[in-house]
């Protein structure tokens, strides 16, 4: 009979003891829990969240469709192009309408240097793009900046 007291004791004693041990480990989650809020409260995560500033919309001018005879052996080709600058501000895009006459010619003298193969694949449309990005985005004048012209996206590009 003695061994049977000492089970009784035991048997209440682990219900217990594991409900203390539950009861422990809410309290020190809930203790986490609270100092981990308090803590990003504090901090400047939510400020620096709310301060990110919102992406820009690009700004683009758009330039009328030019035609110009490419050089070509034989019969007259030529090529019919429409464009958009990208450009990062309104005062860049307001210097660039003020001086669209220069802006066009310049197009139009490095256009017409081309040979009609040179303007078919892929990559040759994206060189020619960066070759027009390099040279509209040089000074308009001695005492004028270059201009801020970030890229050249072509809207119709016909070669005949």
């Amino acid at each position: 009979m003695a061994t049977s007291p000492s089970l009784t004791q035991v048997a209440p004693s682990a219900p217990r003891s594991s409900k203390l041990l539950i009861g422990l480990l809410i309290a020190v989650s809930l203790c986490a829990l609270g100092g981990g809020g308090y803590a990003l409260s504090r901090s400047d995560l939510f400020t620096r969240e709310a301060a990110a500033p919102a992406p820009q919309k690009p700004i683009f001018v758009t330039l009328e469709p030019l035609t110009v005879n490419v050089q070509s052996e034989g019969r007259g080709r030529f090529l019919h192009i429409g464009m958009a600058l990208k450009v990062r501000d309104q005062q860049a895009k307001a210097q660039l309408v003020e001086f669209m006459p220069e802006l066009r010619s310049r197009l139009l003298l490095l256009l017409s240097n081309r040979q009609p193969e040179s303007l078919l694949s892929t990559q040759d449309k994206a060189r020619l793009a960066e070759e027009i990005r390099t040279e509209l985005n040089k000074p308009l004048g001695p005492n004028l900046p270059a201009q801020d012209i970030s890229s050249v996206s072509f809207n119709t590009f016909v070669v005949q």
